[in-house]
């Protein structure tokens, strides 16, 4: 990580003894100092939280707008891609754990520089910015600081993310945002309890509340033995359509990763999912 200034992070409070709460996202992380949140993103230090991942960059790559998944939103651009590190789900099936749960090494980046880079990347049919790879929402501070800069010069912020994340720093995300792709992982709460460490509440509310301000489309992971049977699926077409007919809902297909051994899914149970949600 390079040597630049320590950035406060946002929406947290002092408890006593110089422990602090986090106030991001729905876990509330009581963080003692020297400790970092469950997102290990958010470090408490002498009684101050801090956004330690703030422009640590450990992906950027110019990628097809398809590939967030978004079919719907300017289809046949690209999209300057920034990843960093940390995530406040720990899913045993994580795609991306080297940089979800872990230290990686980074490049600094300021939200000056990235806005930049995304504005000279327009001849190669950039669209703008998706933030991505790991949990955008455990970037709250670098999001929010770039977002606007990307608005200004006339391009496009998306979101790729679990929905993770309290109404307020929402609220104050979704003026900047254009498009967000969401991970709904399961209609079930048991499923995210003993896979992701988390709840599924809170990732439904979080279509809920955008779908009404941005472009939103949906992706579900399917995993053999785990969210793939019909009336799961039929969960979540039907929670889906009940927001819009016209919200697209993606089914991807599952591979072993990280710290789950499911076999593939078969390419069957997604065709079959498909044909429901048509």
């Amino acid at each position: 990580m390079g040597d630049e200034k320590l950035h406060e992070a946002r929406y947290w409070e002092k408890l006593d003894e110089q422990a602090v709460e986090c106030l991001l996202c729905p876990w509330h992380c009581r963080i003692k100092p020297g400790s970092t949140g469950r997102c290990g993103a958010r470090e408490n230090q002498d009684g101050t939280l801090y956004s330690i991942n703030y422009g640590q960059v450990t992906s950027l790559s110019l990628d097809p707008i398809e590939k967030k998944p978004l079919y719907h939103f300017f289809p046949g651009s690209n999209i300057l891609s920034v990843g960093s590190f940390g995530c406040n789900l720990s899913c045993r099936f994580c795609q991306n754990s080297q940089i979800s749960q872990g230290r990686p090494h980074t490049e600094y980046m300021s939200p000056q520089n990235l806005a930049r880079v995304a504005t000279e990347r327009r001849s190669q049919g950039n669209l703008g910015v998706a933030y991505t790879y790991n949990e955008p929402m455990v970037s709250f501070e670098y999001v929010a600081d770039t977002a606007p800069l990307v608005a200004e010069a006339g391009m496009k912020n998306v979101l790729v993310t679990n929905g993770i994340v309290e109404a307020e720093p929402l609220e104050e995300l979704l003026p900047h945002i254009d498009a967000m792709n969401v991970d709904i992982k399961s209609m079930d709460d048991d499923f995210y309890k003993r896979l992701c460490g988390g709840r599924a509440l809170p990732a439904r509310a979080t279509v809920e509340r955008a779908i009404s301000d941005c472009h939103v489309e949906i992706t579900n992971l399917l995993i053999p033995g785990e969210n793939d049977l019909e009336e799961q699926i039929r969960a979540l077409v039907d929670w889906a359509a009940g927001l819009s007919a016209d919200l697209p809902l993606h089914f991807s297909a599952y591979h072993p990763a990280y710290k789950f051994d499911a076999p593939p899914t078969p390419p069957e149970t997604r065709q079959c999912a498909h044909r429901r949600h048509c």
